[in-house]
Order: C-alpha cells, then sequence, then structure tokens
C-alpha cells in the first residue's frame, strides 16, 4: 500500500470515529434532557397544588415543548400518575401513554389526578403559551403569544429570548406586545420607549388605562413620567389608539345602523302603503309584524314536531306563511271595519287602536302572555370579524338582504304589475279610476292586505334578532310612522331612504347622548324637518300632492 493510500484510510477511520463520538454525544445530551425534563415535570406527580404549580414553572422556565402533552393533559383534566409517581395520559377510551414520549404505558398500582387550584391554572396557563412559542408553526406561535396577556415575572426572561430568535414579524409584535408591561415599569427610559411604540404600532386598547397614567401630574403639579421623550411616545400611543377605535366604533355603528334601518324599513314599508297610499292611519299594523313573527314560531313547531331533520330549513316555509297569514288578517280588517272609515282618518285611527288591543289580548290567550323563542337556522348563527370587537353576525346580514330583497318586490308589484298601475291610479285620482271602470273597493282591500302582509314580513326578520312577545310591534309602530312622514307619504323611496337614515342616526347618537336622549333628539329634528318641508324628502307632485 503505498503512503498517500495509508493517509487517506487513516483520515476515513478519523472521520468515522468523529461521527460515533458525535452521535454518542448526541444520544447522552438527549438522555440528560430527557432526565431533566422528567425531573422538572416529576412535581406534578402530587395531590398538593404548591408542587404541581412549582413543576409548571420549572417546565416553562425550561423552554422544552416536549413538557406540552403533559401540560395540555392537565389542563383537560387527564393527567393521572400510579404509585410509582409515573406521570400518565388517559385517553377517553381509558388507554393510558407514557406522558413524556407517549408511548403505551400501564400504571403500577392506584391511579390518582394531580392537585388543581386557582393557583394551578395561574400558572398553566402562560406555561403552555410559553412552549407553545416554541411550535415550528407561526400560526401556532403567533396565537400563543396573543394569549399570553401580562405574563408573570418568571416567564419575562424567556419571552425575551424567544423574542430575539423570532423571525415572524406578527409573532415578534405580539411577543412585544406581551412584554410591554414589563418594559413600561423598567427604570430605563429607551425600554419604556421600546414598549410605547409596540402598543402605538399595534394600536391596542388594552394598554389605554397604563399609557394615560404616563402622561398624569402628581399634586406637585410634575408629570408621572419624568422622561419628555417617553411622553411624547405615550401621546403618540394614545393618539393611535383612539383613532382605531374610532375607526372600529364607526364600522360598528355603520353595520347596526344599517341593520336597525332595515328593520324600519321593513316596519314601515307595509304602512307607506296602508296610510301613504290610502291615508289610514293603521295603529294595528305593528300586530301585523307581531303575527308574522308568531307565524313564525308556528312553522318552527310544525317542523321540530314533524320534520326534525329539515329544521334549518323552516325559515323557507315561515316567509310565505306570515305573507299569507298577515295579509289574510289585514283584508279581513278591511272588508269588516276600514272600508266604512275611509276619509276619516281619526275614526280610523280610534279603530285600529282598538283592534291593536283586540289582536294583543288574542294572541296572549293562545300563546301566553310570556315571550317565546324562534331559534336561527345553523346556517345563520355566528358571524365574520372584521375587526377586534366588531363581529358581522350572519342573522342580521340575513336581515339587510332580506330587507332589500323585500323591497324590490314591493318595487316590482307597484311599478310591474297591473294591481300596481290600479293602485297608483287610485291613490292619484279615485273618482276618474273608478270612471275609468277600477273596482276601487278590490283595489282597497288587496292594497291593505299587501301592506299588511309586508309588515308580517318585517315580523319575520324580526324573530331572528330577538324573542318574539304580545308587545312586539308596540316599540315599532311609531318609528314606522316617523319613516314614513319624514321620508314622504306615498313614497316608497321615501321610506327607504328615511329607515336607513333614522337607524343609522340613531345607532351614532346612542353611545353619545344614550339610548332615550338620541330618541329624544331624533324626535326634536323629525318636528322641526317637518315644519320646514311637510311634504318629506321626497314630495308627492301633481293630482297626488293636491289631494293631500
Amino acid at each position: 500500500m503505498t503512503r498517500s493510500g495509508s493517509f487517506n484510510v487513516a483520515a476515513r477511520l478519523r472521520r468515522a470515529l468523529g461521527a460515533v463520538v458525535g452521535l454518542l454525544a448526541f444520544g447522552v445530551a438527549v438522555n440528560a434532557s430527557a432526565d431533566q425534563l422528567s425531573e422538572d415535570l416529576a412535581g406534578l406527580a402530587s395531590k398538593d397544588a404548591a408542587d404541581v404549580s412549582r413543576a409548571i414553572i420549572k417546565a416553562a422556565n425550561r423552554g422544552d415543548a416536549r413538557a406540552l402533552p403533559a401540560l395540555h393533559a392537565l389542563d383537560d383534566g387527564k393527567l393521572r400518575f400510579d404509585t410509582v409517581k409515573h406521570l400518565l395520559i388517559k385517553a377517553d377510551t381509558g388507554k393510558l401513554s407514557d406522558a413524556l414520549t407517549g408511548a403505551a404505558a400501564n400504571a403500577q398500582g392506584k391511579l390518582e389526578e394531580p392537585a388543581s387550584d386557582n393557583e394551578v391554572r395561574r400558572a398553566l396557563s402562560p406555561a403552555l403559551a410559553s412552549l407553545s412559542l416554541s411550535a415550528p408553526d407561526p400560526k401556532t406561535r403567533l396565537a400563543a403569544a396573543r394569549s399570553l396577556g401580562r405574563p408573570s415575572d418568571e416567564i419575562v426572561p424567556i419571552l425575551r429570548k424567544l423574542k430575539t430568535k423570532e423571525s415572524d414579524a406578527d409573532v415578534k409584535m405580539a411577543l412585544a406586545l406581551a412584554l410591554a408591561p414589563a418594559d413600561m415599569v423598567s427604570p430605563k427610559p429607551a425600554d419604556r420607549v421600546r414598549a410605547l411604540e409596540a402598543i402605538r404600532t399595534a394600536s391596542d386598547a388594552t394598554f389605554k388605562g397604563d399609557v394615560e397614567r404616563l402622561l398624569l401630574k402628581g399634586e406637585d403639579g410634575k408629570f408621572v413620567e419624568p422622561d419628555a421623550s417617553v411622553r411624547a411616545a405615550a401621546s403618540a400611543a394614545i393618539s393611535a389608539i383612539e383613532t382605531r377605535q374610532f375607526l372600529i366604533n364607526s364600522v360598528a355603528n355603520t353595520f347596526y345602523g344599517l341593520s336597525l334601518g332595515s328593520v324600519l324599513i321593513l316596519c314601515a314599508l307595509g304602512l307607506a302603503i296602508t296610510f301613504g297610499l290610502m291615508r289610514v292611519i293603521n295603529m294595528a299594523h305593528g300586530e301585523m309584524m307581531m303575527i308574522g313573527a308568531y307565524t313564525s314560531f308556528v312553522v318552527q313547531n310544525f317542523f321540530i314536531a314533524h320534520l326534525a331533520s329539515h329544521l334549518d330549513w323552516y325559515i323557507a316555509v315561515a316567509v310565505p306563511a306570515a305573507f299569507a297569514v298577515s295579509g289574510a288578517v289585514g283584508v279581513l280588517m278591511e272588508r269588516t271595519v276600514i272600508r266604512h272609515l275611509y276619509g276619516r282618518p281619526l275614526e280610523t285611527l280610534l279603530a285600529t287602536w282598538g283592534i291593536s288591543l283586540l289582536l294583543i289580548q288574542t294572541v296572549r290567550l293562545i300563546f301566553g302572555a310570556q315571550n317565546v323563542t324562534v331559534a336561527n337556522p345553523s346556517w345563520l348563527s355566528g358571524g365574520v370579524e372584521i375587526l377586534p370587537e366588531v363581529v358581522l353576525t350572519y342573522s342580521r346580514l340575513a336581515v339587510i338582504a332580506f330587507s332589500i330583497v323585500v323591497m324590490l318586490f314591493v318595487w316590482a308589484l307597484m311599478q310591474k304589475t297591473r294591481l300596481g298601475l290600479e293602485v297608483r291610479a287610485v291613490t292619484q285620482n279615485r273618482e276618474m279610476a273608478a270612471a275609468m271602470g277600477i273596482s276601487t273597493r278590490r283595489v282597497d282591500m288587496w292594497t291593505f292586505g299587501i301592506g299588511s302582509g309586508v309588515a308580517g314580513l318585517g315580523g319575520v326578520a324580526l324573530s331572528q334578532l330577538s324573542n318574539v312577545g304580545p308587545e312586539l310591534g308596540q316599540g315599532y309602530i311609531v318609528d314606522s310612522f316617523m319613516v314614513v312622514v319624514l321620508g314622504g307619504v306615498g313614497k316608497l323611496a321615501g321610506t327607504i331612504v328615511g329607515g336607513l337614515g333614522l337607524g343609522l342616526v340613531n345607532k351614532y347618537l346612542e353611545p353619545v347622548a344614550g339610548a332615550v336622549l338620541g330618541k329624544i333628539c331624533i324626535l326634536g329634528f323629525i318636528i322641526v324637518f317637518i315644519q320646514r318641508r311637510p311634504q318629506g324628502i321626497f314630495a308627492l307632485k301633481g293630482r297626488a300632492a293636491e289631494g293631500m
């Protein structure tokens, strides 16, 4: 063998020997790490809550993610230990596995559950979060960082180390926010400024009180925070928080205003037909809504009793049923009472008020005086969170969409059908319409029935937002009249604009002035507006206006 060949063989032997030594060292390190983790977790096998809490804190301080299965099992109430203090996880099936390795295991002696109290839970929550921050998935780390809240002093050093190693920007920002409470009490101004910068960037309102305290003055007239750069950072953080809060409130108020406006439109559309076109002051209009809501309740109960597997689709039957039932009651009212009172608005007011009391008492006798619940279908449960504290619920989105469909239905009925043409003709000039061969009494009956049916559709929508009771309609009748009068008597477009406008204004006023004072302000505005413009936003023109 040549010299170079001997040299190559020796080099290979050295490399192989080095690899073996490395593997042995790695195995020793792993075993040592496992032994240390096992030693840290040994305190979990105790009926003393203090021992369990100390073991949790040790595991969190070590930062070894292999402790997560045992801690999660403790959190879920599935961790057990046997006579020899061996930690085991008990599955729902009853099988046992080693809490550290996950391998199948058998208990030696009696199984016991570790102690658990408020002290243990206080230690467990941040420990699970801090260990989850070592997960390879950035989404897992981000969720863990956001769940930290205000970490304890023991975990803060771990978070600082993890923050320096973190590569994901969102996780790093979440960790900076978690460290902000500790940094804000630091004696170093640079640490306090760093915390305030993180708060400003995130615009996190949970820190608003802490930041505002930095800008307070003591009894001597001096600022609590002595450093000018920290005060400037605090002012910038407060400004960012308030700007974001204003945005969140604006989006929330706009959405709730639109949903309230949609409800008002559904309530007022039928009234715009009966009052706006027929000049009948129908004080029982709210009870048409109540009848529509109770029809939904009856249909729901029918599905529960006979079509339980299709319960989610009861609303598809409730909509036409509510329109038909409310419309039929409206036709009955018109044929028996209203037809004798045309041209006498005060007497229609008194008569329909008496009818409303009769309908309320009838519903009480049939369904009882207590409210009943109409459940949302499963596909209308939940919502979409577009901003913190702003959830667009599916039920309110459905009400907005439903109101649009009903508006299109009423518009098409009034503008594209023979009945709508006859209604408009009778509204503009009853005598001329009768001379042209139109049966004005038949038109009156169908018009009143359609207006009552549309009110019943409003009741279906309300049943998805609140409980249903005998006095459901009483809370909306005044608002409905305000919408019709504000928009312009007899103008469907005015009803839509008036309903959306009142809904939005009401929701924007409530946080500022309160619910009662807000209603008073709206009523005062409408009174002043009608004094200036009696015809409303959209005034009638031509012969119809002359007949007002």
